[in-house]
């Protein structure tokens, strides 16, 4: 089942309707009135993690009557234990308890019959997840850019809304550069960030 976010609970959506320009997303940043950021990580939980409850309730599928009681299956692996262990208590993660690694999921994908085609560095794949998600390290989020221009135009469009609003300057992250300005430099030169940043871990539990 696809499920999209739409207020007051979601949207039922299948492959050919889906939104393709980040429309829900959009929409919550509007609502809000304000963006996201790696203190205040409302994106999962409003666009994944409701619309499945409150689609599961509907179905009187839920274990309990109440979004924030209900058990979910998260797809986490055993080697992401610092991640696991903020939900363990929450959710069930099969994978982490079977001891199935980023290396058995790239094995897995091997012996299919087709792939996505997505670039694997040591069993990561810089690709996933929102194309220029905030939490990603600041040269690899160059890097994505760089590789394909128009990635970073919704999100310079999402920042420059909250500009409007925001005259001291809304971003994603006030570390770094806008993504107008990221996308500019992409252009100048090649090695703005520390190439060894870290990723923080997208996951709105915290």
């Amino acid at each position: 089942m696809w499920l999209e976010y739409e207020e007051p609970t979601y949207k039922i959506v299948n492959f050919e309707i889906a939104s393709r320009n980040g429309e829900p997303f959009e929409a919550l940043i509007r609502k809000r009135n304000y963006l996201p950021n790696p203190v205040t990580r409302f994106c999962t939980s409003e666009l994944k993690i409701r619309p499945i409850a409150r689609y599961l309730l509907s179905l009187e599928m839920a274990e309990t009557k109440t979004e924030a009681e209900n058990m979910s299956m998260i797809g986490m692996r055993a080697d992401e234990q610092r991640r696991a262990a903020k939900i363990q208590e929450k959710s069930r993660i099969p994978l982490v308890t079977a001891g199935i690694t980023k290396e058995d999921v790239g094995a897995f994908w091997r012996s299919q019959p087709f792939d996505l085609g997505l670039p694997n560095i040591n069993g990561v794949t810089y690709h996933g997840n929102c194309d220029l998600c905030f939490l990603k390290g600041a040269s690899q989020t160059l890097s994505l850019i760089a590789e394909k221009p128009e990635r970073a135009v919704w999100w310079a469009k999402m920042e420059a809304l909250a500009l409007a609003s925001k005259p001291d300057g809304a971003r994603f992250r006030k570390d770094r550069p806008s993504y107008q300005s990221m996308s500019q430099f992409t252009k100048d030169q090649a090695n703005l960030f520390d190439p060894n940043e870290e990723t923080i871990a997208c996951f709105c539990g915290d």
